[in-house]
């Protein structure tokens, strides 16, 4: 199998993300015939729950950082017990490239026979001058003679830049890994610790750094699919770059599809039709597009066929299910609420974050509004911002209300949507962060 690549868009992603992900490493297994895996960089929203739920479908890999670990250069040599003739770890180290595990019987490693330990155990046991011994009798003596016992252990998951100078200090060349428990999985060598494979990453509904999982500069990042505004990172090399004017990811991969001869299948079209339907809320968001209509028509024909789990929907009835089901703010935690779809951002000298939470009906805000601004708050000073911004949206009238974390920085006052009593702002006809609400932002931040 060939190193896989990993499909992967923003951290606390909503539909559009995850769909995208796994719609485009579809398409990549299908028409490119690479390893392309399909991944997340947080925990899913309730509306994709829902969607995934719905159409039968695993959620992706989740892959929170790019940074190589200790499994990614691990290889799973064969061992012995301690009880072996050490005949037996001489016939497993030809083997191997000079090395023999040698495990306990409950798993854990016991010690490793190489070269050194090897030239130690011969030495100890002959002296400065050889006697009667025959290499005969040594190599019946048990392999614990012979083990070096003192060899570092990395637990697989571990990161293998946080032991980089602790590896370059030892005078070892091989290192045990172990799972979480002890147990033993492989043998790691000092060679490739330090040159290890970079993870294989394409960008999908993002290009921001700061947007990213982590460690992304740890990574091979070979290629970006988005339709957001431009922060891309600092590439070595050159890489594919797809950044187009439509409502959603979604449409983009639907679009390569049929330009591949493709069709998608029912669930899978299922779900990247729900991502396009929630980022563009059913094709009335003004990020929508003629490309987005004509995408929606085209999963709409994949999805809602006979035996699919989307038999007899429409694009509107899907919809609005779509919406619904992430809408809402009594079921939630306000720290989830103001979290859970959020993206970070620096302009004019300044780092803010807006989230986004979508409701029915913009009544229920009044009960929440102070959990919900003591949230933005919280977040604001865990995060180390300068503000935080939650807008509120209607899906089903079109319209939003803006909350702002406590004491804004003054420039923010030239907002264009008129204070409220409640502390809040009215943002009518205010439904995309993208396109309507973080252009107006950036515009008093550099002004």
């Amino acid at each position: 199998m060939s190193t896989p690549i990993h499909v992967i868009g923003h951290v606390n992603p909503d539909t559009d993300s995850i769909a995208s992900a796994m719609g485009y490493a579809w398409l990549l297994r299908e028409r490119d015939k690479v390893n392309a895996v399909a991944a997340r960089a947080g925990a899913l929203n309730p509306q994709t729950s829902w969607v995934l739920k719905t159409l039968g479908l695993e959620p992706p890999l989740l892959l929170t950082d790019a940074s190589p670990r200790f499994e990614s250069v691990m290889q799973r040599l064969d061992s012995l017990p301690p009880d072996a003739q050490l005949g037996a770890a001489w016939t497993l180290a030809s083997k191997t490239g000079g090395l023999a595990p040698i495990v306990n019987a409950d798993g854990k490693p016991y010690g490793l026979i190489n070269g050194l330990s090897l030239f130690k155990y011969f030495t100890e046991t002959l002296g400065p001058r050889p006697g009667d011994t025959t290499v005969r009798e040594m190599m019946s003596a048990p392999c614990r003679e012979a083990a070096d016992t003192s060899v570092p252990q990395y637990k697989a998951g571990a990161h293998i830049r946080d032991s980089l100078n602790r590896i370059l200090r030892d005078a070892y060349d091989d290192y045990w890994v172990v799972d979480e428990n002890g147990l033993y999985l492989g043998i790691a060598r000092q060679r490739d610790l330090l040159n290890p494979p970079r993870l294989k990453i394409i960008l999908v509904d993002h290009n921001e750094p700061r947007q990213a999982l982590a460690s992304l500069e740890e990574a091979e990042l070979l290629e970006i699919l988005d339709h957001h505004r431009l922060g891309n990172p600092h590439t070595h090399t050159p890489i594919r770059f797809t950044v187009d004017i439509v409502g959603s990811t979604s449409t983009l991969v639907s679009e390569q599809t049929a330009e591949a001869g493709l069709s998608m299948p029912p669930a899978l079209a299922g779900a990247l039709l729900a991502g396009l339907l929630a980022d563009t809320l059913i094709l009335t968001s003004p990020t929508t597009t003629p490309r987005d209509k004509e995408a929606a028509q085209r999963l709409a024909r994949w999805a809602f066929v006979s035996g699919g789990p989307l038999k007899g929907e429409t694009i509107e009835s899907f919809g609005k299910a779509v919406l619904s089901a992430g809408a809402g703010l009594s079921n939630r935690k306000a720290e989830d609420v103001v979290s859970t779809d959020i993206k970070p951002y620096e302009a004019g000298g300044f780092k803010f974050a807006i989230a986004q939470a979508e409701v029915t009906d913009l009544l229920q805000l009044a009960e929440h509004l102070a959990p919900l601004t003591q949230a933005l708050d919280d977040l604001r000073d865990k995060r180390g911002l300068d503000f935080a911004m939650l807008l509120v949206t209607d899906v089903v009238r079109g319209s939003s209300r803006l909350l702002l974390s406590s004491n804004p920085p003054p420039i923010l006052n030239d907002l264009p949507y008129p204070p409220l009593p409640d502390g809040t702002r009215d943002a009518p006809g205010v439904v995309s962060r993208k396109k309507q609400l973080l252009p107006v932002v950036l515009g008093l931040l550099e002004r």
